[in-house]
């Protein structure tokens, strides 16, 4: 009797222990399951462009990465048309997408499709370029663009001899006459290039070092938009007819991106630089594109800014994976990026100044390229 009640008494307690694992089991599964949910989703992808190869290889980089982890793509290029643009994300939205990686033509004109990403619990991250006047951007991948201005700067005075590499003081006093040029004003990120550049170049404006001879200073003034080379051309053009008279020439010119550093350097040849006799002023960049890089390793542009891109593809694709396992992302900027209606938590990667003596190691060493790309 005492035994079979021993024995009644582990049977229940078996059974008991048996109900508890198989629902600790099914709890796991579940969790399992909800961390699932987003196996295999869609992940609307919208690049600005197939005109620079910046954005190209963004979104190859992109798109491989994330179908690496087995998430589908949808890869969408607008060719700089706000409108297609913002068709492609709502196509993306009915087509069920489940996050979106948006590098926005104008930051300030997707606030509807945005609305829509929320009202469909669809998260947001705004790559490379700063969505602004909406709260429904999640998080922003970038580089540190204040600094990518900072560092154009530094290049300009490095190449006029103002200053050293090392950042000390150079040998060269002036004064220089340059000539200065910003991005397209509806990207967000050409303010921060700008800002960024003007922190350095302003005190030797100040004490007549630089000399902007076109008196043209204003970011409104020498904005390009859409990043144009054309236009960066047709300006460089008006500036050297009405202010370079007389025997004055141009000592260099900040330039914000290597499209419109060759528009630039297209100006000036048809102006007569690029002779022994009249070589070409320090002309910078940005993004290391392969036609600046050719034109680096000719001596003809100076320098560009490196930010590699397949690191920038990484940590979005990262974040989106997080994200869409119901996980909180790395950041490593809370502060920054105020869009207007919020704070945007980011996450920055830092860039390299290149130019002739270093862009061997930076862009081929690092397998970026190979030598046939830039021969």
């Amino acid at each position: 009797m005492k035994y079979t009640r021993f024995a009644a008494t582990i049977s229940a307690a078996a059974l008991v222990t048996t109900m508890a694992a198989c629902g600790s089991s099914e709890k796991t599964a579940d969790k399992e399951a909800a961390s699932g949910d987003n196996a295999g989703a869609l992940v609307g992808v919208t690049m600005p462009t197939r005109s620079s190869e910046r954005w190209v290889a963004d979104g190859d980089n992109v798109k491989k990465q994330l179908e690496a982890l087995g998430y589908k793509v949808d890869l969408q290029y607008a060719e700089d048309s706000i409108p297609t643009q913002t068709q492609q994300i709502d196509t993306q939205i009915t087509k069920g997408a489940k996050l979106l990686i948006v590098a926005s033509i104008d930051g300030t004109a997707l606030s509807s499709q945005l609305d829509s990403a929320k009202a469909n619990n669809i998260p947001v991250i705004a790559y490379d370029r700063l969505i602004r006047g909406s709260a429904n951007v999640d998080y922003y991948t970038t580089f540190d663009n204040f600094k990518v201005g900072v560092q154009q700067a530094t290049s300009l005075l490095t190449g006029l001899g103002v200053l050293k590499a090392d950042g000390s003081k150079g040998d060269k006093k002036g004064p220089f006459n340059i000539e200065l040029f910003a991005g397209s004003p509806d990207d967000n990120n050409a303010t921060f290039f700008f800002n960024g550049a003007k922190s350095i170049l302003d005190p030797y404006i100040k004490d007549g070092t630089l000399v902007v001879k076109s008196n043209q200073t204003d970011f409104k003034t020498v904005a390009t938009l859409r990043w144009d080379p054309a236009t960066a051309q047709k300006r460089m053009e008006g500036i050297l007819t009405a202010t370079y008279k007389g025997g004055a020439k141009v000592d260099g010119v900040l330039s914000p991106y290597d499209g419109i550093s060759i528009g630039i350097l297209s100006a000036l040849r048809s102006g007569g630089y690029g002779t022994a006799s009249q070589p070409y002023p320090i002309v910078t960049g940005q993004d290391a594109e392969k036609a600046s890089v050719k034109s680096i390793a000719a001596g003809e542009q100076y320098s560009t800014i490196y930010k590699d891109t397949r690191q920038l593809a990484k940590i979005t694709v990262e974040m989106a994976d997080a994200i869409l396992k119901g996980q909180t992302p790395q950041t490593n900027n809370t502060t920054d990026y105020d869009n207007g209606k919020k704070v945007v938590p980011a996450q920055l990667l830092q860039s390299v100044i290149v130019d002739k003596s270093n862009y061997k190691k930076e862009l081929i060493d690092s397998g970026y390229y190979t030598e046939a790309d830039i021969k």
